[in-house]
């Protein structure tokens, strides 16, 4: 196969059934599209030391049968399986997908997400025809067709974290002074420049990577697509939320144990207590990284100490759950 057009880094951990979901979608996603802006394609599967029969799936689902398709349909995707001895975390995980990517463009793309027809094709298109736009996420959306919000994020600066975790971004979701945190006050249905999307999908040229490094691994999980998006932006490329295109994030199902007879399970609750410890983690290693010369100490006190409260009240009621 020539350069692919675009190279599809799928991180995996414990999401077989989704799994398989996704790359069907993505499949499908390719072979329907019109135009020759995505006319080949890498699918880069990085399972993260899954123990739910992932692999198998994968080699019997997707790598035994793209042996037997025609060579015309097989140099259109390719796919490939990279098995980790370890669940490295979210970054470090995507990190060993990209040293494999060849495509001009990356996507990083979650397992619990399912991609429309032509996605793919369009914002493939839209960065061939906005070059100054060095990364972009199409419109994100739950089940219910509501916006992923995380899709659609302004940098967690002090005040935009204050008004997010005080509550006044529900009480104000589209002013400019409280909405800050997933920009509320702009308008969701045209397309526009933002701080950063969620990494479920995360549009970006490889020349970029290329120049400043992709995902920090000091983030085993949370922040680490923020980061990288700051870093983008530094070096002057614009960043842009473009829903002429969309796919479905089912969220929250990475590693997670199932309920059983309605009921959450302890191992469930041990995961959550850990993504939550993650989240503290990783805002802490953010705001160091690149806030803390920027404001006073005691606004670094006041903006941990408040991630930190939060942090404690979603421990106390995951056990009460």
């Amino acid at each position: 196969m020539e350069r692919p057009d675009i190279s599809i880094i799928i991180l995996n951990f414990n999401t077989k059934d989704l799994l398989k979901q996704c790359l069907e979608s993505v499949i499908k996603s390719t072979v329907y599209s019109r135009q020759k802006t995505v006319d080949k394609i890498e699918i880069i599967v990085v399972d993260n030391a899954s123990e739910d029969g992932s692999i198998e799936m994968i080699e019997k689902e997707f790598l035994e049968k793209e042996k037997k398709v025609q060579d015309d349909k097989k140099d259109k995707i390719r796919i490939k399986l990279i098995k980790n001895k370890e669940n490295l975390g979210f970054a470090a995980g995507n990190n060993v997908g990209l040293k494999e990517a060849k495509g001009r463009y990356i996507l990083f793309l979650n397992s619990d997400t399912i991609v429309f027809p032509q996605t793919l094709e369009k914002m493939v298109k839209y960065l061939d025809e906005n070059p100054e736009v060095g990364l972009a996420t199409c419109r994100v959306e739950f089940l219910d067709g509501t916006l992923d919000p995380a899709s659609h994020r302004g940098f967690p600066t002090p005040w935009r974290s204050f008004t997010y975790f005080l509550g006044l971004e529900k009480l104000f979701p589209h002013s400019r002074l409280f909405s800050g945190y997933h920009l509320g006050h702009l308008n969701q249905n045209e397309t526009h420049e933002i701080d950063t999307p969620t990494g479920a999908f995360y549009l970006v040229r490889k020349e970029i990577l290329d120049k400043i490094g992709s995902f920090d691994e000091r983030y085993f999980m949370y922040a680490e697509d923020i980061d990288l998006s700051l870093r983008i932006k530094k070096t002057g490329w614009k960043v842009m939320f473009v829903p002429i295109a969309k796919i479905i994030h089912i969220k929250k199902q990475s590693g997670r144990a199932k309920k059983v007879q309605g009921k959450i399970t302890e191992a469930a609750k041990k995961i959550r207590e850990k993504t939550i410890s993650y989240f503290f983690d990783s805002m802490k290693t953010f705001y160091d990284t690149h806030y803390k010369n920027e404001y006073p100490w005691i606004v670094r006190e006041v903006v941990l100490g408040g991630i930190w409260l939060f942090t404690q009240i979603k421990l106390l009621q995951n056990k009460l759950r």
